[in-house]
Formats: structure tokens, sequence, C-alpha cells
């Protein structure tokens, strides 16, 4: 009997123009070459430059009918990249709820971490509407997964203020006083954000208040670094200490009276802060900051009010003034309020202060007059109004600071911008 070996001929490999051609579709962001590549054969899973998928390439360009198209065509969902995020970690990254979805269609993989132990989860708390962070809890992702930080996704959704996402992961009993290696709590990524709403919602649910950072930073100061007036108000109001020195030596008030928040600075003085406290030694640890953690050089104690006037805060200094801010304090080095005033550019600012202390000639400790300020300040918009006010109120220009140059002779060694803006204010005056 004979027998008769069926030879089978071997199958053809798909040629390398079927996955160029997919590689080009996807990157034009054209769904229908898309489709026709895949359909002529190119492997919905190839391998493109650099490592990557096609369906992460699909994802960048945002578009979920692509993504769809190549979902269909089975890419498969759970494919990390060569740098270990997976298509979902992806796009909870891009923000895209409706493509997050179809791979969540598709079965992806809510579980499956980044190689630094950060969950798609976490990344959706900070960047993805609220309706998909519900949904990746439903299908089991984890509200306390920790990454290699210590960061749980709470603390990414707190971190920009994600208030739906947050309040999500609250109710799945994500912990809202988790503290990370670092020391840091939902609750000061919260206050990083900028958005005090999202404080609020953690202290609603039980923040502890009373937290401190890993330089012994309290959670009214990280609010007060990161100008965060709402959140420094909320805080505020829970009771903190209002004679506390921060890493720069000024208690709440004095940043508050920088900042010229009239709301928190009324506040604060509501809740019996000092309007003539001064800044001082601080007990706060110079670690994680700039100049490899050195505190910058001492001031002199000086009070909120002419922190105010240096900043050019008049509603704030007047605010200070009625609850009894004393106008004629003079600092170590000899600036008063005037002379502060000098450093604001503001106009009705440096007004206002020649009100309270009406010497335009005072000078500090290095014979420094208000107008060598104003002149050292260099060129700005209101320049020559601050000029005009100085000039009206009878400042000279003939007196030598402690390094014998006089304003005239600062105001034609300077700046032309300078030099041409004091001539045309003092010109006809001797």
């Amino acid at each position: 009997m004979a027998i008769t070996l069926a030879v089978v001929a071997p199958a053809q490999a798909r040629p390398d123009g079927d996955t160029e051609a997919l590689a080009l579709a996807v990157r034009a962001g054209d769904t229908a070459r898309t489709a026709a590549a895949l359909e002529a054969g190119a492997s919905a899973n190839a391998t493109l430059a650099f490592g990557e998928s096609p369906l992460a390439r699909a994802i960048e360009t945002q578009d979920t009918a692509l993504v769809s198209t190549l979902l269909h065509h089975g890419a498969k969902p759970n494919t990390a990249d060569t740098g270990g995020l997976t298509p979902l970690g992806l796009a909870c990254e891009r923000g895209n709820g409706a493509i997050v979805d179809a791979l969540l269609d598709a079965r992806a993989n809510v579980r499956k971490t980044g190689r630094d132990g950060t969950s798609p989860l976490a990344i959706c708390a900070r960047f993805a509407p609220t309706g998909t962070v519900t949904r990746m809890l439903a299908m089991g992702a984890a509200a306390e997964s920790i990454d290699a930080r210590g960061q749980t996704p709470l603390m990414w959704a707190a971190s920009s203020g994600n208030l739906g996402a947050m309040a999500a992961l609250l109710k799945a009993g994500a912990q809202v006083n988790r503290v990370t290696p670092g020391q840091f709590t939902p609750l000061a990524f919260a206050i990083k954000s900028g958005v005090p709403e999202a404080t609020k919602l953690l202290l609603d649910a039980g923040a502890d208040a009373s937290w401190r950072g890993p330089e012994n930073t309290s959670a009214a100061q990280l609010a007060m670094y990161q100008k965060n007036w709402g959140a420094a108000a909320l805080l505020v109001e829970r009771g903190v200490d209002l004679a506390a020195h921060d890493r720069n030596g000024e208690q709440l008030l004095h940043v508050a009276a920088a900042g010229g928040d009239s709301a928190l600075v009324r506040l604060l003085l509501a809740k019996g802060a000092d309007p003539n406290g001064l800044t001082g030694p601080s007990r706060i640890k110079w670690v994680t900051e700039a100049n490899f953690g050195m505190p910058p050089p001492p001031v002199p104690p000086t009070p909120p009010l002419l922190i105010a006037a240096q900043n050019g805060q008049m509603d704030v200094m007047k605010l200070l003034v009625a609850a009894g801010a004393d106008p004629a304090f003079v600092a170590e080095n000899g600036t008063n309020v005037v002379l502060a005033a000098a450093h604001g550019q503001s106009p009705a600012t440096l007004a206002y202060a020649l009100s309270l202390a009406p010497k335009v000639n005072v000078a500090d400790s290095n014979g420094m007059t208000p107008l060598h300020v104003v002149l050292n300040g260099g060129w700005h918009p209101e320049l020559e109004a601050m000029m005009r006010i100085l000039a009206e109120h009878g400042a000279r220009t003939d007196l030598p600071n402690s390094y014998g140059k006089t304003a005239v002779q600062t105001a034609e060694s300077g700046l032309t911008t300078v030099r041409d803006v004091y001539h045309h204010v003092f010109a006809a005056r001797p």
C-alpha cells in the first residue's frame, strides 16, 4: 500500500511593509488605513520602533476610534512597554476617560502595576475623570495600593486636586492619614495642589491638621509656602500656632502680609495674630531645599507692616495699622515703613507709607534714602510715579549714602532707562 506524504508549505512571513504601513497609519491617526493594514496581515501586537506597541502609539494620539480598532483586531491591553508601563497606565496618564473605558472593556488588568509599583488606578486618580476611577474600583483596583515612594492613589488624586476621585477613593476605604516614608500625608499633597477644596475635603474626612513634614514644617506653613491662601485659612480656622516661625523666620501673618490676601490677614488678626510680631529664629531644619539645605542669611527682626510695605500691599498695611501695628517701627538696619515701601514698586503703597511716617529723606544704616532705594530697584512701569511722589514730598538728590554716592550719581551711573526717568522728574528741581 502506497503511503502519500502531504507536504505542507511553510506559512509565509508577513512582509515588513505590513508593519511599517501599520506604524505609519497609527502615527497619522488614520483609523481607515490602520484597519486596512491590519486586514492586510499586519499584527496588532507588532513591535514598533523603541519597543512601542501599536496600541500604545494609538493611545498617544488620543483617538478613541483608533484604539478601539486595534483592540477589535486583537491588540493585547496588558502588554507593558520597555519602561514597564501598560496601555492602561498610559491611557490614565493622558486622562482620556473614553480610551480608558475601551481598555477596560477589553479586560485590561486594573491591578497590573508599573516597575515602581504605581498602579493604573493611582495614575487615573490624578488625571482621569471621576467615573473612570469609580469603574476601576468596581473592577477590583486596590484603593490602598502603594508605590515605591509609599504613595497611594488618594495621594495621587490629592496632588492634582481631583475632588471626585478623592471622594471615590475615600468611600472605597482609602486611608486619609497614611504617611509615606518621606513623612507626607494626603493632606500635604492636597495643599501642594493649590486647590483649597481638596484640603477641605480631606479635613472634613478626618485628616490630621496637626501633621508636620520632614523639616518639621506644619500644614499651615506648607500652605503658606505654596501660596495656597484658601487652604491656609481652612487650617487657621481649625487652630494653629500663630507665633511659630517658618524656615524663613516668618510667622503666618508675615507671609500673608507679603502675599496680600486681605481675607487671610483679617482671619489671622481675628484669631489673635500679633500685628507687631517680629521675624526671628526658626526651628525648621532645611534639608530638602535649594542652597544645599542651607537657610538664607538672617534678617533683622521685622514686623508684618514692613513686609507688607516691601511687597506693595497697601490694603494689608491698612488692616495691620487698624489692628495696632506700630508705624514708627525701625528695624535694626534702619529700615522704616517708608524705606520698606520704596522697595515695593507700588506708588499707592509709598504714598500711604509717607502718610504714616512723613520723613522722605530718612536713611537706613547704609545711608540709603528712599530715592536711593527706588533708583537701585531698576526700571519698572511704576518707577516714574514713585519718583514723582518722592519729589513732591521733598526728596533730596544730594544726600550721599555710606558709599559716598548721591541719588544724582546713582542715577547717572545706572541704567539708561532709570536715568532718563530721573531726569524727566527732577530736571527742573534744585
